[in-house]
């Protein structure tokens, strides 16, 4: 394999390498080791470089120590609560603790629910399905942000809500909830812990007083917020919290929703099957309560499992390096980006404080050139992944004033500083030099013409696009 010379200092200006060697300090080496931190991308003009990820945001790498657990429990993997054998026995403790675990990452109350779910979209539209009602009648609207991800917007839209536009303050935002809140009949506030797009954090503990004072309750989306913040749902009085193992460095795509649990034991069951039931007739059934309700099937178990073994890691670590690692680099990479002609970088809140209010996620345009172009640009010519495209977050972008698209590095414990050297040395060739290889539109997607490249021997030789659907403006 013929490995490619990647030398991005040379480009670097002084002012900009001088903050470089006082991060590298900080954030030269990941704070914990991910599976496939040096996996070789092959580039379009011949050769390899190590992948520089940046789209964790997306996806997260599994933590090494999660993928050594995954192959200890692994051979034990059986069915789960209905089996006498030794595997299903131990599979069924190893699952069962897994709620345990969890509860305990997020600060959760000894009585809290803790349902498994396969991602923070189905957490969400479990609760949508499971708000009060009284003689039938809905005994509140929802309410959110235009700021959300699509996961925390589309659920609420089948039942009866409200939606209210954020201000360009953290500050106003909170007063236009608080107005919203005091018009009353509110049953639920749902928020983003962080946003998708922007990496912004919102004041979870001031909204969930703001809710509970108005007699609503709230929902925290904390997709984003968890991999990066430690987060006490008893501590900030939250009444439901929801988020994904993918993004939290685990493997398999389990979700989870953690909550008190009335409206859970009272809500239409998630998903009607075996497990769910007391008893099952011809003509009715008695369904059960707690997390059995809402688990029919068949339950991922080794999604459960790694999703509670990375929250132990993640709730290791000790939270000065933790946050002095991610802000090293997300500074390094903002102040990179703003000192290039033609890049914008983009934020929600003007009163976004950077070094407390942010996580590990940096939206950003380049002048003249689709999104995607410079994703197909940055992954072809240098080997770096990111997201490019809306992020399941359409109103947000058009406020944003991208209705098109733009650009998301997004890094977390497995970075190093060098990943967003790469970047800034990418976009400044860029528009220097402009494009090194001729791009074209497929099913959608910018790919490199003529790509002679090839995928592992065990995976199919396929363009990774196929079968996507466009997220094009409409």
């Amino acid at each position: 394999m013929t490995t490619a010379t990647v030398s991005p200092n040379a480009a670097i200006p002084a002012a900009t390498s001088a903050a470089f060697d006082e991060r590298q300090a900080v954030a030269g080496r990941p704070l914990a080791a991910v599976t496939g931190a040096e996996i070789q991308a092959p580039l379009i003009s011949g050769g390899h470089v190590r992948y520089a990820n940046l789209d964790y945001g997306a996806s997260a790498p599994a933590l090494s120590v999660v993928s050594a657990y995954l192959n200890e429990v692994l051979p034990y993997y059986a069915s789960v609560h209905r089996g006498a054998g030794y595997a299903s026995q131990i599979s069924t403790s190893v699952y069962e603790n897994a709620r345990s675990i969890v509860r305990d990452f997020v600060g959760g109350r000894p009585d809290d629910s803790v349902i498994f779910t396969r991602n923070t979209t189905d957490s969400l539209n479990l609760l949508a399905g499971c708000l009060p009602a009284t003689d039938g009648r809905p005994a509140g609207d929802v309410l959110y942000l235009d700021i959300e991800h699509h996961a925390n917007l589309l659920p609420w839209q089948g039942v009866p809500h409200r939606s209210i536009i954020a201000a360009d303050t953290i500050a106003g935002t909170i007063e236009s909830v608080r107005a919203e809140l005091e018009q009353g009949g509110v049953s639920l506030l749902a928020i983003t812990g962080a946003s998708n797009v922007t990496g912004e954090i919102l004041p979870v503990r001031a909204l969930a007083t703001l809710a509970h004072q108005h007699g609503a309750r709230i929902v925290v989306d904390a997709a984003q917020l968890a991999p990066h913040r430690r987060v006490d749902i008893s501590a900030d009085d939250v009444d439901y919290i929801a988020f994904s193992g993918h993004k939290l460095y685990a493997p398999f795509g389990a979700g989870v929703l953690v909550g008190r649990p009335d409206w859970l034991d009272a809500g239409t069951p998630h998903l009607a099957g075996g497990g769910a039931v007391k008893e099952a007739r011809l003509d009715g059934v008695s369904w059960a309560t707690g997390p059995a309700r809402h688990e029919g099937g068949s339950p991922n178990v080794l999604g459960a499992a790694t999703l509670a073994r990375a929250t132990q890691v993640i709730a290791g670590l000790d939270q000065g390096r933790w946050h002095a690692h991610e802000s090293a680099i997300r500074s390094f990479l903002v102040e990179g980006l703003q000192e290039i002609d033609g890049v914008t970088v983009h934020q929600i809140f003007k009163d976004t404080n950077a070094d407390t209010d942010t996580i590990g996620v940096v939206n950003f345009s380049v002048e003249g050139y689709d999104a995607g172009l410079v994703a197909a640009y940055l992954s072809a010519e240098h080997g770096i992944g990111l997201r490019d495209g809306r992020f399941c977050a359409h109103p947000l972008l058009k406020r944003l004033g991208l209705p098109s698209g733009s650009l998301r590095a997004s890094f977390g414990v497995g970075s190093r500083l060098e990943d967003a050297e790469r970047l800034l040395a990418g976009i400044r060739n860029l528009r220097r030099d402009g494009l090194g290889w001729d791009y074209v539109v497929d099913a959608g997607r910018w790919v490199p013409a003529n790509d002679t490249r090839t995928y592992p021997h065990w995976a199919p030789n396929t363009p990774g696009t196929a079968g996507a659907a466009p997220c094009l403006d409409g």
